[in-house]
């Protein structure tokens, strides 16, 4: 063998990895023919794990991975393997875990990593300059001496390698002690711990850069303490009034750099706007501020205008950059917004959205956020000028967009759609989330087996953890907002699924990936939330709430295994672990489950009185489905009939609504 002479992500499906695909680095996607190649030349690997709408990642890409001589050094020295990190999510996972045990600090994106033939990282960091600045070495320079070091310390490096690898599964949670009783300390002590992190100004938590963390908010949104949901409350309303949120097109952004929600980060992210969906719904719901209302619907009509394919799936990310320049597509010139609107719309949209205090980008540009109040008889004329402002930004040269579907994003976009729609009665949001659903079983779910990834027609990669767990998510969430029996024997399917091919019957909880799975050097089982909820949260949430529906012990123990394993841990220190403290709590108290059985018209009038409260399951299952198992077969009637339990205690069938609403 030797070493590669081309380039081969053409024949890839990431646009990430298409985008390197006429790169002077003779890059190999990650497979058996990149990895074998190392090892029988016994070669180290460069990995370089990214994703399309990353700025520092086209930053290196433009300036080392484009250049000639750049290139030239890492194709003598190394098998060069570049990752979609949205397409592995196992392996960042991995790589980024051994990259914070190895320098000390939190990884990010464009993650590069240097490994041993056999997988193993045993030098690496994020980005690295062509030339050296920032005190971080040229990269090519760097390559050099990581080869040389490589070659002349092997044994060190072996030695190291020993060690990560028994770090890595160091991090694997121990069997649970049996006989530990759940209670609501965790509960109690999380909401003290995010109080104490909490900026009452600005909400949100921490100072620069903020991250929205919709997995926390949704725990404080839940909470019967007034303080704490208002801390959520308050986190939504700066965000929505802030320039992390788009003012002009709609839809979250993914963090903001500074501690007022002003200045955002510009790529948006699927993986963010379903939960904020959802979260301003219920936020909506509790308080009927209009300020939630309007974003819910500006955020649901921009998923469904630039953000859902003709044939339903979601597609992933819009890029920070535009032209070369992050948030080029979304900042304005002053004159620019005097020039396309009437003076009184001009002198509103200045008012509102800041452009007539200093430039807050860069100096010299400025980016809307809300600054100024608008009295109802002026909405018209602000309608009218944001409408202006659209279209004119829709001439400008659009951010790139990543067009694959994920299936775990796009279940959390179903979900954020499905309950949006239920608590706002739109049935334009249910239809979208359908057509993404019926996408997923169309392309990606095949004899049996959940794909991770689909573009062009192409569905590959099997399915991780977090698309089983969160499409599970989504399918309750879709038969509350409309019942169908298909949805029902998908969701079945997907808990047997999980307890077949990721569970750890021995010590509890589930794998990342399948025990099919390709064998990577280490096997995640997380509990801790991310961008993204743990996936040992979400299924332990969806397992439960199945098991009480359908009375599936099977389901019900999977998730109490589950609970069991992260029991230490989220005892000690429940920060991080807000899809499992959901968990817990439904737990220590199950949801009202209530059944609805009677004509649809009537079905449809009840489920609107009801509402959707998050704290409790309402299906509604119209006259004439069949084939219903025996916790739902209620019998039909002419009439709306009710049966309300709470955990396994169930009322009396009522067909008076008023005794149902709290």
């Amino acid at each position: 063998m030797s070493l590669p002479v081309s380039n081969r992500l053409s024949a890839e499906t990431s646009p990430y990895l298409l985008q390197h695909a006429d790169n002077p680095v003779h890059w190999q996607p990650w497979d058996e023919t990149s990895l074998a190649l190392a090892r029988a030349e016994n070669l180290p690997i460069l990995l370089s794990i990214g994703y399309s709408a990353c700025h520092w990642c086209h930053v290196m890409a433009h300036e080392s991975f484009e250049d000639a001589q750049v290139a030239g050094v890492m194709n003598r020295l190394f098998v060069n393997i570049k990752v979609d990190r949205e397409e592995r999510p196992d392996l960042d996972q991995i790589y980024q875990s051994a990259h914070q045990m190895l320098t000390r600090r939190s990884g990010g994106w464009p993650l590069t990593l240097f490994l041993a033939p056999d997988g193993t990282p045993f030098f690496g960091g994020t980005y690295f300059p062509k030339h050296a600045r920032y005190g971080l070495p040229g990269f090519a320079d760097l390559c050099e001496r990581v080869a040389e070091a490589f070659r002349n310390r092997r044994a060190d490096i072996e030695a190291q390698n020993s060690e990560m690898r028994r770090a890595l599964n160091g991090t694997i949670p121990e069997a649970p002690t049996p006989g530990a009783e759940f209670d609501p300390q965790p509960l109690t002590a999380a909401g003290e711990l995010l109080a104490r992190g909490f900026d009452p100004s600005n909400g949100g938590f921490g100072g620069a850069p903020k991250f929205p963390h919709p997995t926390d908010l949704a725990f404080l949104l839940r909470r019967s303490d007034a303080d704490l949901r208002q801390m959520a409350l308050t986190t939504l309303t700066r965000m929505s009034e802030g320039g992390i949120y788009d003012q002009i097109g709609g839809g979250f952004c993914r963090y903001s750099v500074d501690e007022r929600w002003e200045i955002p980060h510009f790529e948006k992210m699927l993986y963010d706007n379903g939960p904020l969906l959802a979260l301003c719904a219920d936020a909506w719901a509790q308080t009927r501020d209009l300020l939630y209302a309007r974003v819910a619907d500006e955020t649901a009509a921009w998923v469904m205008r630039e953000m859902q394919g003709a044939d339903g799936g979601y597609f992933s990310s819009l890029d920070a950059d535009s032209e070369g320049e992050e948030g080029k597509y979304y900042v304005w010139d002053r004159s620019e917004v005097q020039s396309l609107l009437s003076k009184e719309e001009s002198a509103l949209a200045l008012r509102r959205w800041g452009f007539d205090g200093p430039p807050n980008f860069e100096g010299r540009h400025w980016h809307a956020r809300i600054a100024g109040s608008v009295s109802p008889e002026e909405a018209p004329l602000l309608a009218s000028a944001r409408e202006r402002l659209f279209a004119a930004r829709e001439k400008r040269i659009r951010p790139g967009r990543d067009d694959k579907v994920l299936t775990s994003w796009n279940a959390m976009m179903i979900e954020g759609m499905a309950h949006a729609s239920r608590v706002f009665e739109h049935g334009e949001w249910l239809a979208s989330a359908r057509r993404a659903m019926d996408f997923i079983r169309r392309t990606l779910w095949n004899g049996g087996r959940l794909l991770a990834t689909a573009k062009d027609g192409r569905a590959h990669l099997d399915a991780y953890l977090d698309d089983h767990a969160f499409l599970l998510a989504a399918l309750l969430e879709l038969m509350q907002a409309e019942f169908r029996r298909d949805d029902l024997v998908f969701a079945t399917e997907l808990a047997d699924t999980l307890l077949a091919r990721f569970e750890d019957r021995d010590a509890g909880g589930f794998f990342f990936t399948a025990h099919d799975h390709e064998a990577l050097i280490h096997r995640p089982k997380s509990g801790h939330d991310n961008a993204t909820p743990a996936g040992n949260g979400v299924a332990a949430f969806s397992l439960q709430r199945l098991g009480h529906l359908l009375g599936e012990g099977r389901y019900l123990m999977a998730a109490e295994r589950t609970l069991r394993l992260f029991w230490p841990h989220i005892r000690r220190s429940p920060a991080g672990f807000g899809s499992l403290l959901l968990a817990l709590e439904e737990a220590l108290t199950p949801p009202d489950i209530l059944i609805l059985r009677g004509p649809a018209e009537s079905l449809a009038e009840w489920r609107c009185a009801l509402g959707a409260d998050p704290r409790r399951l309402v299906l509604a299952l119209p006259n004439g489905i069949e084939d219903l198992p025996g916790t739902l077969a209620k019998p039909e009637s002419d009439h709306v009939n009710a049966w309300l339990c709470r955990g396994v205690t169930c009322l009396a069938p009522t067909a008076n609504l008023n005794d149902l609403i709290s």
